[in-house]
């Protein structure tokens, strides 16, 4: 299976869920058939737009050389490297993000070839040498392109992409964190990062006993009065999407700049960095006592209510 830029149209579109899933066959999902390309432009409806934030070219030249780059160092790299430019490649509102048809077509359309060659399963079983369906089409935490760009949206600090990188030392924390309401609070986000990056939290077990105290934690306590946040900026943002249509591609070898939309308070991230390192030292695993089963209050924060995030779009 491939895709060259000169066989698929110059801009991006929205391919339907409904069309999507219909065309997910057997050989779409093992990579011996390509998707039927022509039905599914002829589906597909237009993003209402010609910017250049929507052009195919620099997308498809971004996953070749995530390919080239990691062919022999393993796929689940290429999502660190990956994601970051990704979100820098194609600016979105976080509305626009959340629109599933704009995935769809990304990966039935524009880069079925990247979806088979990431997520392709080995082993023996039944299921070997075949993608699931919900890298296609799924969720935002499941979907090969969604999943990558909500990481870079969620744990960038600002214009600075350093904490994607540093979330992508464990590659379970894409499946593990991205589902949780509790990280649309840009405090609560960099704080686990910031524990991957001290070492506290090395392994993808280790980073599930963490995200579960913190959800845990996060039914009684409202991290957003404990830690506050007055961004990010939608003006900023909407900026930074005008400033495509003058950009360079991003850079390979340097981290590209998110946009400009605030940094996370740091008091707000220690905080939470403090609180939820407790909170790992008291989960329960072998040779350990259990945890209490009650979560300290602290001073000054509210319990009447469970936190409440902000959605994304």
């Amino acid at each position: 299976m491939s895709r060259r830029t000169t066989d698929i149209p110059p801009q991006m579109a929205l391919l339907s869920d409904t069309v999507a899933v219909k065309h997910l066959t057997r050989g779409v999902l093992s990579g011996q058939e390509d998707p039927p390309f022509v039905a599914l432009v002829r589906a597909s409806e237009s993003v209402g737009g010609t910017q250049s934030r929507w052009s195919i070219e620099p997308l498809r030249h971004l996953l070749e050389e995530a390919q080239r780059r990691h062919s022999d160092v393993g796929r689940a790299q290429a999502d660190r490297w990956l994601a970051p430019r990704l979100h820098a490649t194609l600016r979105l509102t976080r509305a626009e993000a959340a629109e599933p048809a704009l995935w769809n077509y990304l990966a039935l359309v524009v880069a079925p070839d990247y979806v088979v060659w990431r997520h392709r399963s080995g082993g023996d079983g039944p299921k070997a040498g075949l993608v699931t369906a919900e890298r296609f089409c799924g969720l935002h935490y499941k979907q090969a392109f969604a999943r990558l760009w909500w990481t870079a949206e969620l744990f960038r600090d600002g214009s600075d992409y350093r904490p994607v990188e540093i979330a992508g030392r464990i590659p379970d924390l894409i499946n593990t964190v991205l589902r949780l309401d509790v990280v649309d609070h840009r405090p609560t986000a960099r704080a686990v990062t910031r524990l991957v990056e001290q070492g506290v939290v090395r392994t993808g077990r280790e980073l599930n006993d963490l995200v579960s105290a913190v959800n845990v934690a996060g039914s009684t306590i409202m991290y957003e009065v404990l830690a506050p946040d007055e961004g990010p900026d939608p003006e900023a943002v909407e900026y930074w999407i005008s400033e495509a249509e003058v950009a360079p591609p991003v850079p390979h070898e340097k981290l590209p700049e998110g946009p400009d939309d605030g940094p996370i308070p740091a008091r707000s991230v220690e905080t939470l960095s403090s609180m939820f390192e407790k909170l790992y030292a008291e989960v329960p695993r072998r040779g350990k006592e259990p945890c209490p089963t009650e979560v300290e209050r602290p001073r000054g924060v509210s319990l009447d209510k469970p936190y409440s995030p902000t959605w994304r779009a």
